[in-house]
């Protein structure tokens, strides 16, 4: 018989035995591909859905963004999962190897994991939102974006400060754009034998701006007698928005206003008695 013969007959011999196999193991190929095409393009389309009826409810974007990208990875995560599940590989052990390698990277990026998790917290109970000006270890900024491991600020100055979300979190938030409306309270020293009544006319006709709300009212109080001078408080509500420019518009006007009236704010002064003693 001719070698070309045998080596032909061989050939289709092996062809016969590895065939089927080479079917079965095709088609699962197949079907699993079919399966992550299919599946992918659903996740997409889902987590899509899901962040449109988040943003239909008007809730934050940070929020929105946030739990569309989570919700997006888990379910990619458990589809390749399954997948490789449809092809014979055994995913218990697939999944143990992924836990201990979460562990470890866990362990190696325990603050980042701090901060994730202070991300998570922000976006879910929201002691601040985007546009929000705030105070917070140690710097004060409009909030421009939460991310999920820092919070980027805008000073007033236009620098931009990132803030890890972990110490964020975890410590005091100052919120100066929470509430609409905010107090003023302007502290004067007049002198000792100023005439406090007429240094509340004043500080009253000050307030007559119409930045300025008439309820509740403004008032004017004796806060505290110093070394030097009576300390005289000038207490008013107005918006949020307003706020500054009536500090600032007092701080221009006060000391001209109680000159006029014949009222002094002194300089801080200290008495020294020296007293001799004879030799």
């Amino acid at each position: 018989m001719d070698l070309t013969e045998i080596n032909m007959d061989q050939l289709m011999k092996a062809s016969e035995a590895w065939f089927p196999v080479v079917i079965a193991y095709g088609s699962k190929l197949l079907l699993a591909f079919i399966t992550l095409l299919i599946g992918w393009w659903l996740i997409n389309r889902l987590t899509s859905r899901i962040g449109g009826l988040i943003a239909m409810r008007h809730s934050d974007k940070a929020l929105q963004g946030f739990i569309e990208n989570l919700a997006n990875i888990v379910l990619k995560v458990l589809l390749v999962i399954s997948v490789a599940s449809m092809v014979g590989i055994e995913t218990t052990s697939f999944i143990a190897a992924i836990g201990a390698a979460g562990l470890a990277i866990g362990l190696a990026l325990q603050g980042s994991l701090a901060n994730f998790a202070g991300g998570v917290l922000i976006l879910l109970f929201r002691p601040f939102r985007i546009g929000d000006w705030i105070e917070a270890q140690g710097v004060s900024g409009t909030v421009d974006s939460i991310q999920i491991f820092h919070t980027v600020l805008r000073t007033g100055d236009n620098k931009t400060v990132i803030v890890p979300n972990g110490s964020l979190s975890n410590g005091t938030i100052t919120n100066t754009s929470r509430q609409a409306t905010r107090k003023v309270i302007f502290d004067v020293g007049v002198d000792y034998d100023a005439d406090l009544q007429r240094a509340r006319e004043v500080l009253l006709k000050l307030s007559e701006d119409s930045r300025v709300m008439r309820e509740p009212a403004p008032e004017v109080v004796v806060a505290a007698l110093g070394d030097s001078s009576i300390t005289v408080s000038l207490r008013m509500w107005t918006s949020n928005a307003d706020y500054w420019a009536v500090v600032f518009m007092l701080n221009e006007n006060i000391r001209d206003q109680l000159r006029e009236a014949g009222i002094d704010i002194p300089f801080p002064q200290r008495v020294v008695r020296m007293i001799s003693v004879g030799e």
